[in-house]
């Protein structure tokens, strides 16, 4: 059986590295780290209306987190923070060796295989907590 942390469809998603970047007109921002082990991930998104718009991440991880940031980044726009936490959620159960995630994150199946890894679970979940911790910095300036 191979490595279910280096598949094949995990390295193609953090290659394709879509949505890495830095948007300049941001709504919001957050910057987390995993400190296990270095991970860090800094997420953008321009909100309007409650929904996303548009995200960037900027990732100095490993191949995870690269692989989470892309699919967050491709298929993000026009989610609210309720459907992020739920995505998350998902992709919690789905770490755990159960569930799946909601299309169009289909993508994060390629996950499926980690639920023995319990220590590389932050690093899939990282962009997803630094793109809800975003939301969170913004719903409190709003108040």
């Amino acid at each position: 059986m191979s490595d279910p942390i280096y598949r094949k469809e995990i390295l193609r998603l953090a290659a394709n590295a879509a949505g890495a970047g830095r948007l300049v007109q941001a709504s919001c921002s957050a910057t987390l780290a995993n400190p296990a082990c270095g991970d860090r991930v800094t997420v953008d998104v321009v909100v309007t209306d409650g929904r996303i718009t548009a995200l960037a991440h900027h990732t100095h991880a490993c191949v995870l987190t690269q692989a989470s940031a892309a699919i967050l980044g491709a298929d993000s726009v026009g989610l609210n923070r309720g459907e992020i936490e739920r995505l998350a959620g998902a992709v919690r159960a789905l770490l755990s060796g159960g569930g799946k995630p909601p299309a169009p994150f289909d993508s994060y199946s390629a996950f499926d295989g980690l639920a023995d890894h319990r220590a590389r679970h932050k690093c899939v979940l990282l962009p997803l907590e630094a793109a809800l911790e975003a939301m969170s910095v913004l719903e409190l300036e709003s108040r």
